[in-house]
């Protein structure tokens, strides 16, 4: 015998249709790479404060003239190098020189580039150091597209020792250098023996 239709169970719905889960990526969500992340506004500074310091003192010294800032330790010396960072290989007379160490800087800045591509956003010291390193190479190489010749102003000095001649962009990438194997010398190693 049949129970009574009120006594039937109420029909129901079909249970809605299940979506697919989003794709993963392998990384959880704070490891995950972007390209390039860096902070822009640091390199845009560095560029502008080192090709501004370098239209300074194109202006106002003339070629290997100097001027005395801190007596028996730092001149302002109007130099022109064209040899790379801090005037190593400049005495160098090589044939196409200007070539050779302008395709040196443009691979820097790739192998810069690549780098960059694989910093995550928690690394700060990193990303902040490539933005210094970055903005120094692009301010380097400015100068050696335009007169084939970077200049460096900043002869640091001690008794009978001088310091190699630089220029805002090679402190900039000395600066930005230590912080990169800062951050993976001492920051990622320390982070990876936490509990």
């Amino acid at each position: 015998m049949l129970p009574p239709a009120d006594d039937l169970p109420a029909a129901t719905s079909p249970p809605p249709p299940i979506s697919p889960a989003p794709e993963s990526t392998g990384a959880p969500a704070a490891v995950r790479t972007s390209k390039f992340n860096l902070y822009w506004w640091v390199t845009i500074g560095v560029v502008a404060a080192d090709q501004l310091a370098k239209g300074i003192v194109r202006a106002a010294l003339a070629p290997y003239e100097s001027v005395t800032v801190i007596p028996g330790l730092i001149d302002l010396t109007h130099v022109l190098n064209s040899g790379v960072a801090f005037g190593l290989l400049n005495e160098l007379d090589l044939p196409f020189k200007n070539i050779a160490t302008t395709i040196l800087a443009a691979l820097a800045l790739g192998g810069i580039a690549y780098y960059a591509r694989h910093v995550r956003t928690e690394e700060r010291l990193a990303r902040l150091g490539l933005s210094l390193i970055l903005g120094g190479a692009i301010g380097n190489l400015a100068d050696r597209l335009t007169t084939g010749r970077v200049i460096d102003f900043v002869d640091v000095y001690w008794q009978g020792w001088h310091f190699w001649a630089f220029n805002v962009a090679d402190a900039s990438i000395t600066i930005g250098a230590v912080l990169v194997f800062v951050e993976l010398l001492v920051v990622n190693r320390h982070a990876s023996h936490s509990v």
